[in-house]
């Protein structure tokens, strides 16, 4: 039996369940599976987090050391995100240089920092034109079952949460723990059969017509937004899929990130 034949019957199988108001693994249609986050596991790291979201793991580490800014912004601090997505993690990934899924991934985690403004990046800088701290968050997946945006989006600003900048490692002064000013969390709504879902597992994603992921801050308002997948949304509908995305980012933000 070829692989799309496979596919098609996976594809299938979720839509009769969906169908039937169910899914495989029991949940609602708006329930995530388990998450589970731990902290500080990488001891060479500035931050790191371990989120598993069901059995999708993902482990993210944060970097600072100092380096030069870029020409547009003398003042400001830089932050890089980079995300590899290992063959370990799934059979769909390929060794080598990043590749689509990967940039993808990094921007969109980057992009939920960014517009939230979570680091003030003025205050990354040591002096101007020359030398200022420089962020480097780096995602590794280490099993892919789905949803791995919102595992990871979670595990980056875990991290952030967590960060010393080693002023004493490069003899600098100043104060070591890096200022967060907004709690980004993201959440994948995809379109199954005309139902909406949060937290797909990668047969879900396989099978969903359209996929959004929502980034929102604390305040709920809007951070970030990535659609991907072969069909349109409606205008009423992606009000919708935003609506769920913000509350659910809520009950997330209230469960493992505290208040800052």
């Amino acid at each position: 039996m070829g692989q799309e034949v496979i596919e098609d019957i996976r594809k299938d199988y979720v839509y009769d369940l969906i169908e039937q108001g169910k899914r495989a693994d029991g949940r609602g249609f708006l329930d995530f599976r388990d998450i589970t986050v731990e902290r500080d596991l990488i001891k060479k790291a500035d931050g790191s987090t371990r989120v598993q979201i069901g059995d999708t793991v993902v482990l993210v580490g944060v970097k600072v050391e100092p380096g030069a800014p870029f020409p547009d912004t003398p003042n400001k601090g830089v932050l890089m995100t980079n995300a590899e997505l290992v063959p370990l993690a799934s059979p769909e990934f390929e060794s080598g240089p990043p590749g689509e899924n990967s940039i993808e991934l990094a921007r969109v985690v980057d992009r939920g920092i960014r517009g939230s403004e979570t680091i003030d990046l003025e205050k990354l800088c040591i002096e101007e034109g020359e030398k200022v701290w420089m962020v480097f968050i780096d995602i590794h997946t280490l099993d892919n079952d789905g949803n791995l945006v919102d595992a990871a989006a979670l595990g980056a600003i875990m991290s952030l949460l967590n960060v010393t900048i080693p002023y004493e490692q490069y003899g600098l002064t100043g104060e070591d723990t890096l200022q967060i000013r907004d709690t980004p969390v993201a959440v994948t709504v995809v379109e199954i059969g005309g139902n909406l879902l949060v937290d797909p597992n990668v047969y879900e994603e396989s099978a969903a017509t359209s996929k959004l992921t929502v980034i929102s801050n604390a305040d709920g308002s809007i951070s970030g937004l990535q659609k991907s997948g072969s069909s349109g949304l409606t205008e009423e509908k992606i009000v919708k899929m935003i609506e769920i995305g913000i509350e659910k980012a809520r009950e997330i933000r209230e469960k493992y990130l505290p208040k800052i």
